[in-house]
This record gives C-alpha cells, sequence and structure tokens, in this order.
C-alpha cells in the first residue's frame, strides 16, 4: 500500500504520469489511455486530470448516492511522517470538495497492510509480535490522520483479517490462466499472460530488476501473489503451502471485496503508479473478466525537502514525524499549504512556505474578525462600495465553482478567495472619526458567510486557536485494548471448542470450561463501564469505544 518500491518511476515518467510534461517513448506495454471506456453514470461536474488517460476526463460516477474510491493505505511499521500526510491531506480536500460541492456521497475504502516484510523485520527487532506492531502503529496513524483533520474512510479492512479472501481471489487467477504456483509453494502473475494488456497506467514498464539465482518465477518480470513462508516468519494455511500474500493483491481483493468489479476512482502517491497500481489493475481486470476494473486514478505528488530533488521518505532519512510537525504549526496552516499547489505537482516543504501558508491564513481571520467588528460597529469606515463587493462576491462564487471544477484547482480557488479578501479589505478602511451616511453590514455579512464556508469546506478553520495533537499515550492505550480483546478472544474460542468429541464429552468439556466463559462475560461487562464495548461475532471479536464515562461510574464511587 503506501510505500517505497525498489522500480521507482523515472523523472520523465513520473512527470507524464502526472500531466506536468512529455514521457518517454513507448516500450513494451498497453498504450496509456487507448481503449479507455467512458462509464455511464452520474456526471458530477468536475473535469479530472486521470492517470489512465493522461488527461482531464469528465468525472462520472456509478451513483451520485454512492460513488466508489479505493484508497491505498498505510504499511503499518513505523510512524507516518510529512510526506504521508500530504498526500493524505490533498485526498481528502478532494474528497470533501466532491461530497459538499459537487453533492457526491463517497463510500471510501482504506486497506490497512499490517503483515509484510518491513512489520516482520521491525518486529524481530522489537522483540513482539508482528501484530502487536501492526495495531500499536495502525491506532498510532489513526491519530494522526484525525489531528490532521483527515475524514476517515467508511472502512478500514485489515489484510490479516481477509486471508482466506485474498487466496479464493488468487485461485481465481490461476483458474483464468493468469497465474502459477511453484514447488517452492510461491504462487506468480504470468505477466506474459497479460500480453499488451499491461501497462495500462504508466504505458512504459520499467524492465525487471535483477532476480536471484534461486528464483521459481518463469519470467523475471512475474510478481507474487503468494510468497512461501520462510523459517520462523508468520504464515497461514494455503493450498500452496504455509505463506503470506504478496503486495498488490491485498488491495485488488480488498476492494473487489467491497465494490465488485467496477470501482469509480482509486487514489495514491505517485510512486504507487508503478508497479503497484498497474498490477492491481492486471489482477482485477483477469479475475473479474473485465475490459475495464478502475474507471478513475488520481495520483498525488511527492513532498519535497526544499533545495533538494529528493522525496521525503523513511528510507532517505529526511522526514518530520506528523507528531513532530504539528508541536511548531496547526493542521488547518499545513492544508492550507497542500491548497496552494495542485494534488499532482511535487511540493518543497520548508519553514518558510509554512509561515507563508501561516501569514495567509491569519490575514482571511483577521478580515473575518475586522468585517464582523463593521457589522457590530465597532469598526468606524468610511462609505462602502457596496455594488463593488456584492459584483466581486458573485465573481468569487463563480470562479471558485470553476476552479474546483477544473481537477480540482485549489491554488485558484484560494487566490479567488484571497482577492475576495483584499477588495473587502480596501472596503474596511478605519477613518479616524464616526461618518456618517449609511452603513453596510448586508453585504460584509454574506462575504464572512462565503469565506468561512469555504474555508470550512476544504476542512480549515479561521478560529484563531492552535492544534495540539494528542497524547502519544492514547495510542498505546489503544493497543493494550486490543491486545486484552485478543487475549479474550483466544480463551473465549478455547472454552467452545470441544472438536469431533462425543456428545457426552463435549457437554464435559462445556461444563469444565464454563468458568471461562464467565470471565469472559465479566471482562466484557467491566470493560462496559469504562466506555469500551466488547462484541463478540461469529469467529471474532470487535470492540469500540462508546464515549466518556458517565459521572456515576467514577472510580470509587
Amino acid at each position: 500500500m503506501l510505500r517505497a518500491f525498489g522500480s521507482r518511476l523515472g523523472a520523465p515518467l513520473l512527470r507524464a504520469t502526472l500531466g506536468l510534461g512529455p514521457g518517454p517513448g513507448r516500450g513494451v506495454g498497453g498504450a496509456c489511455g487507448q481503449g479507455w471506456l467512458q462509464p455511464a453514470g452520474h456526471d458530477t461536474g468536475v473535469k479530472v486530470y486521470n492517470s489512465l488517460t493522461r488527461r482531464k476526463d469528465p468525472l462520472i460516477v456509478g451513483s451520485a448516492d454512492a460513488a466508489s474510491w479505493y484508497s491505498c493505505g498505510p504499511t503499518v511499521y513505523d510512524h507516518a511522517h510529512l510526506g504521508h500526510a500530504c498526500s493524505y491531506v490533498r485526498f481528502d480536500i478532494i474528497r470533501r470538495i466532491l461530497t459538499r460541492v459537487f453533492g457526491c456521497n463517497i463510500i471510501m475504502v482504506m486497506g490497512i497492510t499490517d503483515v509484510d516484510d518491513k512489520i516482520i523485520k521491525r518486529a524481530n527487532e522489537m522483540k513482539i509480535s508482528p501484530a502487536s506492531l501492526a495495531n500499536l502503529y495502525e491506532e498510532d496513524f489513526k491519530q494522526d490522520m484525525a489531528a490532521l483533520k483527515v475524514l476517515p474512510p467508511t472502512v478500514y479492512l485489515r489484510v490479516t483479517e481477509n486471508i482466506p479472501e485474498i487466496i479464493s481471489f488468487i485461485e481465481g487467477i490461476i483458474a483464468h490462466g493468469h497465474a502459477y504456483s511453484t514447488a517452492k509453494g510461491n504462487v506468480y502473475f504470468d505477466l506474459q499472460s497479460r500480453g499488451d494488456k499491461y501497462g495500462k497506467l504508466v504505458g512504459v514498464a520499467p524492465g525487471p530488476v535483477a532476480e536471484p539465482g534461486d528464483s521459481d518465477k518463469r519470467h523475471a518480470s512475474d510478481f507474487a501473489l503468494w510468497k512461501a513462508a520462510k523459517p520462523q516468519e508468520i504464515f497461514w494455511a494455503s493450498p500452496w503451502g504455509n505463506g503470506r500474500p504478496g503486495w498488490h493483491i491485498e488491495c485488488s481483493t480488498i476492494s473487489s471485496l467491497v465494490f465488485g468489479s467496477q470501482l469509480d476512482i482509486h487514489s495514491g502517491g505517485i510512486d504507487l503508479a508503478f508497479p503497484h497500481h498497474e498490477n492491481e489493475i492486471a489482477q482485477c481486470e483477469v479475475f473479474h473478466q473485465c475490459q475495464q476494473w478502475g474507471n478513475y486514478f488520481l495520483h498525488s505528488g511527492h513532498l519535497h525537502v526544499k533545495g533538494k530533488e529528493e522525496k521525503m521518505s523513511k528510507s532517505l532519512k529526511n522526514y518530520i514525524t506528523i507528531k513532530d510537525f504539528l508541536k511548531t504549526f496547526s493542521p488547518d496552516v499545513f492544508r492550507l499549504f497542500c491548497m496552494r499547489s495542485s494534488y499532482r505537482s511535487a511540493i518543497d516543504y520548508s519553514d518558510g512556505s509554512m509561515l507563508e501558508a501561516q501569514h495567509l491564513l491569519r490575514a482571511a481571520a483577521a478580515f473575518v474578525e475586522d468585517a464582523r467588528a463593521y457589522m457590530k460597529g465597532q469598526l468606524a469606515c468610511g462609505p462602502v462600495r457596496e455594488d463593488v463587493l456584492w459584483e466581486r462576491l458573485s465573481h468569487t462564487k463563480a470562479a471558485v465553482k470553476a476552479a474546483l471544477a477544473d481537477d480540482f484547482d485549489t491554488p485558484g480557488a484560494v487566490d479567488a478567495v484571497m482577492d475576495l479578501i483584499h477588495q473587502g479589505n480596501r472596503q474596511l478602511k478605519v477613518v479616524t472619526k464616526e461618518p456618517g451616511g449609511p452603513r453596510s453590514p448586508a453585504v460584509f455579512g454574506s462575504v464572512i458567510a462565503y469565506v468561512e464556508q469555504f474555508f470550512e469546506t476544504v476542512g480549515i478553520s479561521l478560529a484563531d486557536r492552535q492544534f495540539v495533537s494528542g497524547d502519544s499515550g492514547s495510542a498505546t492505550l489503544q493497543s493494550v485494548v486490543e491486545e486484552l480483546v485478543r487475549f479474550r478472544l483466544k480463551v473465549r474460542q478455547f472454552a467452545l471448542a470441544t472438536g469431533e468429541a462425543t456428545k457426552e464429552a463435549r457437554r464435559q468439556q462445556l461444563l469444565e470450561r464454563q468458568p471461562l466463559l464467565e470471565a469472559c462475560d465479566i471482562l466484557r461487562q467491566d470493560l462496559a463501564a469504562h466506555g469500551i464495548s466488547i462484541k463478540d461475532r461469529s469467529s471474532t471479536s470487535t470492540w469500540e469505544l462508546l464515549g466518556q464515562r458517565s459521572e456515576d461510574h467514577k472510580p470509587g464511587s
């Protein structure tokens, strides 16, 4: 899901994929954009740059009431950093615009990679289980997103909770003749079976990296759907032996579980276009036997460290964690910083650029405060040209709507709103004595309402307060509850498991294990008093916070 990959897109190809410049000549692979089918359904009124076609296409979703959107989520082995934040905040802004400006109800699914090489390696270093490590950083990620005011997806789906479905998906690809298993217990996608249909997204697929001498692939470019287990490594049973899923198959399965054979929008950072998204397309189209699985692929540009060509990443050790960033700047400032460039473009991070965004935000807040003071009669100024302000307000509304409909042009929209604020400030020239003549509070009330509405639409508050990120101990507490619920589930499953015993033996076993079930029930009741609700389902247990405890349940009461 969200990660860097060894075979990175070259700079010319990356720029072409994002629509920021010409790409290299075509190599082996499907012609990018050729054969794209414009979907039927609800026209949102937006033209969006589609990485599949490398042009702006009308954004047409299956239904305005349920537009489907799959977002690649994090690989949870460490803290998220500003590079991750930039991508998620940019797409959160787009999601809010589609919902609140263009009337689309978005159904968003995000996959969480909670098992992979990095997780296993880090867990071994920390001497804890991969599940515990993944859970810790999953909760940490969710808290970071909440601190950045990123709306949660409609549903998160973890890889480890969908292993049977992933196995079935792989079996379907094998059945259609596009994958093969090996004697070592690996399963690979047969890329040659895809023919010239591969390369729909990036057009040119970089050549495969050199394979080790003991590789069991038929072709070097084939990619893993199932990886045979290594010694002392977490695994699941499968028809091909013990192992775990490959990277790309996770998202294909999770998206298909919810949305089936048709997906409106797929989003992620540009570094995921190849090979991850390209391989997702290949997997889904052969599994579903469809000509076009995903209709629109949206890719965000990298966050760069200013003065360097390199992106912010953990591997380059040039990153800033979200928690550290929020000690200095608010999430509203970061959000405005992200809006000052196209979501598709690379963006340079520096303290200077953040201070510029902070200055703009404060200027907007100061105007709203002054305009309110004028409406209350607390700010004396000369005669106001109402006709100018009404005209400018009308023009701004049209300009902002047009900008947002043009591939979510947030820089153009911000410029239009800031120009309106500039015009409003010109009318609020303070005078030394109380002026005579009529006042014009209504037009300023309308301008205030529009400016606040614009910023609220994209998730920015003009209130003069600095967001302070939550206590890091909260993520630890979430992990403790998760571990407790997991342990309780294992106890409960043991108490209920009777195997192939006779009826009388099963009755005796259940009788002997009854105290364990009673202890599980008591724990569930005790945790409910603390606002933690455990729900036992057929094969698992889930939990959720019910909110703050009531005053009646304070300890010692």
